[in-house]
């Protein structure tokens, strides 16, 4: 049986959005259905949201429902967005 550390140590994606209905934002799981929260700031966001999924993962693991692991992340379709060749500048003080 994996432990809860196994758990919090895998790299589930965890997802910022602002909350429209309230200021501060919202933060989940998408892996860890329900595993929502929210914080004032961002960094209150994340906090949060590591121990919301501690929590999740421990009900989880008493009610002994079945965990997903996180799906990789396949880097390359990013880089291939977002990287573009940078051009040579000229030196303005050379």
């Amino acid at each position: 049986m994996k432990t809860i550390e196994y758990y919090m140590s895998l790299p589930y994606r965890l997802e910022i959005v602002p909350d429209t209905a309230e200021t501060g934002f919202v933060a989940f799981y998408p892996e860890l259905p329900g595993c929502i929260t929210s914080g004032e700031d961002i960094f209150k966001a994340v906090e949060n949201a590591v121990d919301a999924k501690k929590l999740w993962l421990l009900t989880a693991v008493e009610d002994g429902l079945e965990i997903k692991e996180p799906a990789a992340f396949d880097y390359s379709d990013f880089m291939a967005k977002f990287s573009k060749p940078v051009p040579k500048r000229e030196r303005a003080f050379a």
